[in-house]
């Protein structure tokens, strides 16, 4: 055991279980089913914003099998409302199944299809954008998450140093994933460099970006 590990391990020794059956359910269904869903740290972490944010209408892109769109539904109060994108059509069925399991059909509304579409498509705004898609297509969803954001909205990019890929140089990682490692190191720079964004990295979990939106600089 190195010693972050057990850093992590004396971390989450202080956890308390707030997971409720349908999650424990829905989490056991991704294990099975080699499906990943955010780490403990990171809901953790998620759990603190939205109590401190409060949101009233959130946006998730990338659903998977309904995991992380459940658990901010749990954390938020009733009348907030979640929007959710997922594209493959498997686990589409599956976290349709879940959220009726949860009860939270009439609070979670999934759409179906590519995110960079339905992305175009959405009015907003919303308060609260928790981004855990393909990773290598971040970059491409900034530019419309930005605009959907309301001002003071929060950001939050999962999984953004790519179990520390990112910070590698592009010859020590595999060639097939050379593409994906400069987009985020694209993506992160994007966030960290906005006019719009005020952005801090943490370490947490798989790495979380953190980013709140200023507003127009002009006004």
């Amino acid at each position: 055991m190195t010693g972050d590990d057990r850093i992590i391990d004396f971390i989450r020794s202080f956890y308390v279980d707030r997971d409720s059956r349908v999650l424990k359910a829905i989490e056991e269904e991704a294990v099975s089913g080699d499906v990943p869903i955010i780490r403990p740290e990171t809901r953790e972490l998620l759990r603190i914003l939205l109590k401190m944010k409060q949101p009233e209408r959130i946006l998730e892109v990338g659903t998977a099998i309904g995991f992380s769109s459940v658990f901010m539904g749990e954390h938020t109060p009733k009348t907030t409302r979640i929007t959710t994108i997922e594209n493959y059509p498997p686990r589409i069925e599956r976290a349709k199944a879940n959220l009726r399991m949860a009860g939270m059909e009439d609070r979670i509304s999934l759409l179906e299809g590519d995110a960079a579409d339905w992305l175009k498509k959405l009015g907003g705004p919303y308060d609260f954008i928790f981004m855990d898609a393909a990773k290598g297509q971040y970059i491409h969803f900034l530019p419309d998450a930005v605009r959907l954001l309301s001002e003071g909205g929060v950001l939050v990019s999962d999984n953004v140093l790519q179990d520390g890929d990112v910070i590698n140089s592009r010859y020590g990682i595999r060639r097939r994933n050379h593409t994906i490692h400069a987009r985020m190191r694209e993506y992160l720079y994007a966030l960290t460099h906005s006019d719009l964004l005020d952005t801090v990295i943490l370490e947490s979990g798989d790495g979380v970006a953190i980013s709140v939106k200023r507003g127009d600089p002009e006004n």
